[in-house]
């Protein structure tokens, strides 16, 4: 594809002289990348970071791989200008490619996401510093003294680091430089963190600890790509091992990239890295303040900096050396990217380690069905951790069964969980109390004439959150107040609260335990980010007895008072037709229990089921993890469902549900009759209805050696256009089945 230059934007200029044209990619949803000519004199290469014309737009582009396509320079746009900042290499170029073709995606979308920080492209600018060149003031004072004394070392200083060093104000500093002591130069930017020290800290590994990190290190040592499963049980020291792995890679020179789920949650996690290497790693996180961004994305790329830990997003930066990658609770669903290019970073991980040629380590103590597959095959090598580090001992575990132990009315939680609490908190330990509900009650509804509130964009139920006093939708945050009276009949005060969240749970704990001092997490809190994390670091240093939270509690924190852990409703996530709802359950209710003495005191756990015979129950109250697994492999098998078939998911979406319906239709009858490979659908998706548009869905399933890329390749170009509002999105090993 070439854009030609005597359109009416080419023709307001005079193009310089060109001898050669190179391939760029923008970052749009173009297939392939757009012709450019070079500028006489422009030096340029594979992976350069350009600006180039776009209609009459100046777009970021990358320079790109296929040399010359025969049309004269004369005839296209010249590229404008060209970054001073290292190319995108070879590998990361590749891995571009690579994740376009297997998710079907634009390229110039995929690239979008390793060019996250426009302003970082060009180099920081120098920072103004001081240096002591001699003489002293006609009137010495202590404050100026202090000053002189400081500087004295003949290194070069900011002013507010030499005003802060010495004890002064800068106007102290600001009347030596009049006085002509002090000589302006300019210094490098400051790194956004310091070089890690693998020798800082290094820790004494004993038992299963010390022969996971011999044998992990020894991996690293190869310098060749390997994929590494650690599977331990939650607090087996599974961090420190792998610390092991990210020295060994810091002290021949390379860089380390960890993949954690939610890292701006994770304070905790920097806090032991800085304690092992005496340097926090750099952040990379949606949370991060849009300098900072610029700044870790240009020192990784210069190679400033050693090791950066952030959400998935952080696969696509593009290192100068990278060495090691690290995905942390590997089976976390939020590795799971949904929008715009739909991908796993936890397998991509593995695609950039194999193309780059350098270790990969998985780690979870509840590892997806897929990871523990890829052990047994002998594809991973995998590392057991079955104690917990020290003394240590997992929790005990049991079933409530609620047909026998039933809640008192208006309540939810059991009489034996109630004491347990008790006891608890009479010890002065913690209690956690975990439900995956948000807000006060998942469904409001009038007890006179039924009226449900639903949203008017999509087919959910509003969420009600009491603390704000407002009925929300949790699919596209339509939000509304609360109403007095019921807006289909008008009565008033006959609004019912249906089933239990997290708020109602805590009004129940404080109506038992008025005294005890509580506190409720949820990712929807006022407060953002930065309250969680002020709320996590009181509870882990006891300023809370009884913990009320969803899913975020599940997420790796290390509470050492944290005795009791009750699943209020183990069931939760059961109770939908998903394939994966029984691998989910038992990570999550696994995770939420281990939460439980990890510091060596005696702890329970207990779990509100009305199903105690299910085999998630079993495995999870026996500590029989195998025989889950086992189960679940099995039936995974019998049905070639992943990772013993492949799935791709197709939502078609409009703003009418006929419009949804006949191109999902248009689509299912333009797919190839292909051996092994079969369509299922069109079938209104779960969520028919979400932020107003229209939803069907289709399910391609196929062998686990089947071409499904070029399958769907072939779907799509028979298929009717997209026209009007209709919108088709494509989901290469779908995770969800909303």
């Amino acid at each position: 594809m070439s854009t030609d230059s005597s359109d009416l934007f080419g023709a307001l200029f005079e193009a310089p002289p060109a001898n050669r044209t190179v391939p760029v990619l923008v970052p749009m949803p173009a297939p392939k990348p757009y012709s450019y000519s070079v500028p006489e004199g422009m030096a340029i290469e594979p992976g350069s970071v350009v600006q180039v014309p776009l209609g009459p737009r100046q777009v970021i582009g990358v320079v790109w791989d296929g040399g010359e396509d025969g049309v004269d320079p004369k005839k296209l746009r010249p590229i404008s200008h060209v970054f001073d900042c290292p190319p995108l290499s070879k590998e990361m170029r590749d891995f571009i490619d690579w994740v376009a073709t297997y998710t079907l995606s634009p390229p110039g979308l995929v690239a979008r996401m390793a060019l996250r920080a426009p302003n970082a492209f060009e180099p920081e600018p120098m920072v103004e510093g001081l240096k002591l060149v001699g003489g002293e003031p006609e009137r010495m004072t202590p404050a100026r003294a202090r000053v002189l004394d400081t500087a004295s070392d003949g290194f070069s200083w900011t002013r507010s680091g030499l005003a802060h060093a010495a004890g002064v104000s800068t106007s102290v500093v600001n009347g030596l430089i009049t006085l002509g002591i002090f000589e302006t130069v300019f210094l490098p930017p400051p790194p956004v963190v310091a070089i890690p020290d693998p020798d800082f800290a290094a820790a004494r590994l004993e038992g299963p600890q010390k022969e996971a990190a011999d044998e992990i290190v020894s991996e690293i040592r190869r310098q060749e790509f390997s994929v590494s499963l650690i599977d331990g049980v939650t607090g087996s020291g599974k961090t420190e091992v792998y610390f092991e792995a990210i020295a060994e890679t810091l002290k021949r020179g390379k860089q380390v990239l960890i993949l954690l789920p939610e890292i701006a949650l994770t304070a905790s996690f920097l806090e032991r890295f800085q304690d092992r290497f005496g340097a926090k790693p750099a952040e990379w996180h949606s949370d991060l303040a849009s300098r900072m961004r610029e700044k870790v994305w240009r020192q990784a790329v210069t190679g400033e900096v050693r090791v950066v830990a952030g959400a998935r997003s952080a696969l696509f930066l593009p290192f100068e050396d990278l060495g090691l990658i690290i995905v942390d609770e590997e089976h976390d669903p939020a590795y799971k990217q949904e929008d715009r290019v739909f991908y796993n970073a936890r397998d991509m991980a593995v695609v950039r380690g194999r193309i780059g040629d350098f270790p990969v380590i998985l780690v979870s103590a509840t590892p997806s069905v897929e990871s523990q597959v890829n052990g047994q095959s002998g594809r991973y090598s995998t590392v057991h951790l079955p104690t917990r580090f020290g003394d240590a001992a997992l929790p005990d575990l049991h079933l409530v069964d609620m047909r026998r132990h039933a809640p008192e009315r208006g309540g939810f939680l059991s009489p034996v969980l109630i004491r347990a609490i008790g006891k608890t908190v009479e010890r002065r330990e913690q209690a956690l109390l975990f439900l995956n509900r948000r807000g006060y009650a998942p469904l409001t509804l009038c007890r006179v004439c039924g009226h449900r509130f639903q949203c008017p964009q999509c087919s959910s139920w509003l969420v009600e959150h009491r603390f704000r006093k407002q009925l929300q939708c949790h699919q596209c945050g339509h939000a509304e107040r609360t109403p007095e009276a019921c807006p289909e009949c008008g009565t008033l005060d006959h609004l019912v609260a249906c089933g239990p969240g997290v708020e109602r749970i805590a009004e129940e704990v404080e109506r038992h335990f008025p005294e005890a001092r509580t506190i409720v997490l949820s990712s929807d809190i006022m407060g953002g980010v930065k309250r969680l994390r002020l709320e996590l670091e009181a509870i882990a240093k006891g300023e809370a007895d009884i913990v009320i939270g969803t899913q975020l509690v599940a997420k790796g924190h290390n509470f050492p008072l944290m005795t009791l852990v009750g699943i209020v409703d183990a069931d939760l996530g059961l109770a939908n037709g998903d394939p994966r709802a029984a691998e989910r359950t038992f990570q999550l209710l696994s995770q939420v229990t281990g939460r439980a003495g990890r510091t060596g005191l005696k702890s329970h756990g207990l779990l509100q089921t009305y199903q105690p015979q299910h085999p998630v129950m079993q495995a999870i109250v026996s500590g029989d993890s195998g025989a889950f697994y086992e189960r679940e492999i099995t039936e995974r098998e019998r049905a070639a469902l992943p990772p013993f078939g492949r799935l791709a998911s197709i939502i078609v979406s409009a703003e009418t549900r006929h419009d949804a319906e006949n191109h999902a239709r248009g689509m299912r009858n333009a797919a190839p009759q292909v051996s092994g490979i079969s369509v299922l659908g069109p079938a209104e998706a779960p969520l028919a209805l979400v932020r107003g548009r229209h939803r069907f869905r289709l399910l391609v399933h196929g062998r686990r050696n089947s071409d499904m890329q070029s399958f769907l390749r072939a779907m799509l170009s028979q298929s009717p256009k997209e026209r009007g509002s209709v919108q088709v999105q494509l989901d290469i090993d779908p995770q969800s089945f909303l």
